[in-house]
């Protein structure tokens, strides 16, 4: 009797901890509340949202979208079909990507992995991202303060039945804001870098220096 009583008391301490409980759905939301402590959070169909100083491993969607909190910590973040936001103060400490959505990193957020997209803006406002960004379509926004180490690759649509697309993307590197790396551009872009911002070597297009 004893034995079984350590036993459900340690399961008890385990959820409240958060060390070793997953959450997963097929269907539905799910919403981590601030403050929590779990482990891999995942669903099919439904959005997910971490509280502020929650702590998490791995955030995954296949349809939805994903919003992590002020000061949440989280190993590696992804989905499909929805945008992502990473609050401020956040770190990541593998990839964010999806297919197609909008990423988002809120000043102060850091991601020690890559930032990766094929249709969607990537969006640093004084963020930092590592291990650099990635995307087909999408437009490209570094604000200032912002800090990326790995470089910026826009890669050319390719691959059967891949949707042609007139659209130009936009990449824009404001004042203030630091890239590491080259700047590699398989496909024609608008590029925009301000006087006052540090990038790397650029291929592939000409920059519009703009005040």
């Amino acid at each position: 009797m004893n034995r079984q009583l350590a036993v459900l008391l340690y399961a008890v301490s385990a959820v409240a901890l958060g060390s070793t409980v997953d959450i997963s759905k097929v269907n539905g939301s799910i919403s981590v509340e601030p403050g929590q402590q779990v482990g891999d959070v995942s669903t099919v169909n439904g959005s997910i949202e971490v509280g502020d100083d929650a702590q998490v491993r791995d955030v995954e969607t296949v349809n939805g979208a994903i919003r992590l909190g002020q000061r949440v910590r989280a190993q590696e973040v992804g989905s499909v079909n929805g945008g992502i936001t990473v609050g401020e103060g956040t770190v990541i400490s593998d990839d964010v990507s999806t297919v197609n959505g909008k990423l988002t990193l809120r000043r102060g957020a850091s991601v020690e992995g890559g930032l990766e997209n094929v249709n969607g803006e990537l969006r640093l406002e004084a963020a930092s991202v590592r291990g650099g960004l990635e995307t087909v379509n999408g437009d490209i926004f570094v604000g200032a303060g912002s800090r990326i180490d790995g470089g910026i690759v826009v890669a050319k649509p390719g691959g059967w039945g891949w949707p042609k697309s007139e659209r130009v993307p936009r990449v824009t590197v404001e004042a203030g804001a630091e890239v590491k790396g080259p700047l590699r551009f398989d496909r024609e872009v608008e590029l925009h870098v301000a006087e006052g911002a540090v990038v790397g070597p650029i291929e592939g297009v000409a920059p519009r220096r703009v005040d």
